[in-house]
């Protein structure tokens, strides 16, 4: 009973109580009937205004941070909630509103391991597969050798053949990885120079020409012959940002299709289209294409080459020069993926003209 907030408000109220009846005695004329008035009035508004104290502004705040305590003891913090009070003015609101702070602090790095986890676990699960694949694609190749195809001269060349372009793919794999873990870490540097966009991207296109070729595709690159488009950032890995949405548009679309690159300039910077009418990327995966590994054919043919590291390559890469990589697409009908650089603005004959005049 003494300890609840009903029990000390009663204590109290009786002890106030009793204090002013006794200082009223020692007063002149001061009858029974005053002095019971005296003593109904002090204790029922102690009693009232203790209660309501008590109650509302102690045991309740402490009951909170009671429950609080508990669901941290049984790291059930998921129900907890950001929400505070803000009309209470008990002393004790301060306190709770910390352990709130507090616990769903904790909730947050909870679910911050337990996603990094989950990403562990499919990392490790992508990368046991990617090296799995070339290695023991070589060790077939080698045994098969070593069990006597080696004395056949046709099979030994087409058999070690066959392990070389394994032990490549898994080169460029480790290479990749390599770059990318740079990348994240800081390591790699960017060595930002003027270049001219348009012959850079004409530069892949003559590359991958060969490649269209087989599979009878139409590459298109739209451009304003009469403009510069002259940029700021590192060749070398704006080239292979270009390279790498070039040949995923090829490779992703069918035989006989159309890859078209387009460029547009604005006030300050060149948009890069890369657009494609091949199968398209479903909605549910449109938001993780640029994750390590991830493939949107779950199947993993490795026919057409790849690592599955490209896009994460390239989002870097463009990180790394302020700018984004997007990408809009239909299933069936294609898709678009799209990045921007800075533009470098040449002063012309009329503009130093200009700039004399005034």
């Amino acid at each position: 009973m003494f300890t609840t907030s009903r029990g000390i408000s009663l204590i109290l109220a009786l002890a106030i109580s009793a204090l002013v009846v006794a200082f009223l005695s020692l007063m002149d004329g001061a009858g029974l009937l005053l002095l019971l008035v005296a003593w109904g009035v002090s204790f029922s508004s102690a009693y009232l205004l203790i209660s309501f104290m008590l109650e509302f502004l102690i045991f309740k705040e402490i009951g909170d941070i009671y429950s609080l305590l508990e669901k941290i003891q049984r790291k059930d913090l998921s129900e907890i909630s950001e929400k505070s009070r803000k009309g209470s003015i008990s002393p004790l609101r301060k306190i709770n509103k910390v352990i709130n702070s507090y616990a769903i602090a904790r909730q947050k790095e909870i679910d911050t391991l337990q996603k990094n986890a989950e990403f562990r676990r499919e990392f490790i699960a992508d990368i046991s597969h990617e090296l799995k694949t070339p290695i023991f694609a070589t060790q077939g190749y080698i045994h098969t050798l070593l069990d006597g195809a080696i004395d056949d001269k046709q099979v030994r060349m087409r058999f070690l053949k066959r392990a070389a372009k394994s032990l490549d793919s898994l080169d460029i794999l480790v290479q990749d990885l390599l770059t990318l873990n740079q990348m994240e870490s800081g390591v790699i540097k960017f060595t930002f120079t003027e270049f001219d966009l348009k012959e850079l991207i004409e530069e892949v296109m003559e590359e991958l020409e060969h490649k269209a070729f087989k599979r009878d595709m139409n590459l298109e690159f739209e451009v304003d012959p009469g403009k510069t488009y002259l940029t700021n950032g590192d060749r070398q890995k704006i080239y292979r940002v270009c390279q790498n949405l070039i040949f995923n548009a090829m490779k992703y679309n069918h035989n006989g299709g159309e890859v078209k690159i387009s460029m547009t300039t604005h006030k300050n910077s060149i948009q890069v289209d890369v657009k494609d009418d091949g199968q398209g990327i479903p909605p549910e995966d449109l938001k993780r294409i640029f994750e390590r590994f991830y493939r949107v054919e779950k199947s993993r043919n490795k026919k057409d080459g790849g690592t599955g590291l490209g896009l994460a390559i390239v989002k870097h890469i463009l990180e790394g020069h302020k700018s984004k990589i997007s990408v809009s697409s239909t299933v069936g009908k294609g898709s678009i993926f799209s990045f921007s650089l800075p533009l470098v603005k040449i002063d012309t004959p009329e503009d130093k003209l200009k700039v004399i005049t005034h």
